[in-house]
């Protein structure tokens, strides 16, 4: 539901198993993705992205992720070996039969002007959509803490979402790169929720 640009741009419901490990009220398993996970991060992320924005991108930019592919999991590869010295958290969303059907991603913020929390991108496929997984994955990624993010134009169903999660613009906006064809995007940012330690 993140715009995924280059840009440098509440109640818990999980049942405890092991450390990284979260098992949802839902038929779902959330955990920290490690470099193993590479693959499938990459494979899900990038048919979350031709599923999230067939209606907002053209063909060329679904094709040009199908393409680099294989650089794309070397890329997360190599981030999810330094995540933890890089201030940053990765999430994968596994169904009852182990496929992955969900990602999330957040961590210290990049923006100068904000640099506080912000969520990098969270993306669910389509068949799950509705099913809670998102929710589940923000409150994994995010919490109740202070965070911002970016969100592309025209993208209702992610503004609502977040709206939801007392999200709202903070007036910054900007454009994606040329990979993202420099569609536009802006800035969503909510304060930490009251009683919140994080």
């Amino acid at each position: 539901m993140s715009q995924g640009c280059t840009r440098r741009p509440k109640v818990w419901c999980y049942t405890y198993l092991l450390p990284g490990l979260w098992s949802t009220d839902l038929d779902y398993t959330l955990r920290r993705a490690t470099v193993n996970d590479a693959e499938i991060y990459a494979q899900t992320h990038v048919q979350a992205l031709r599923e999230t924005y067939a209606h907002l991108m053209p063909a060329e930019f679904h094709e040009h992720y199908a393409r680099e592919l294989p650089a794309i999991v070397e890329r997360r590869r190599n981030m999810l070996a330094v995540e933890e010295d890089a201030g940053t958290r990765a999430w994968v969303a596994l169904d009852k039969d182990g496929a992955a059907v969900g990602i999330a991603a957040s961590g210290n913020g990049r923006d100068d002007d904000r640099p506080d929390f912000e969520l990098h991108h969270i993306y669910c496929l389509a068949h799950t959509h509705g099913s809670g997984l998102g929710q589940q994955l923000f409150e994994t990624a995010v919490g109740p803490r202070a965070a911002y993010l970016w969100v592309l134009n025209n993208n209702p169903r992610a503004e609502r979402f977040y709206q939801r999660n007392g999200f709202v613009p903070d007036g910054e906006r900007s454009l994606c790169g040329p990979t993202w064809h420099y569609k536009p995007m802006y800035r969503m940012h909510r304060p930490g929720i009251e009683g919140s330690d994080v």
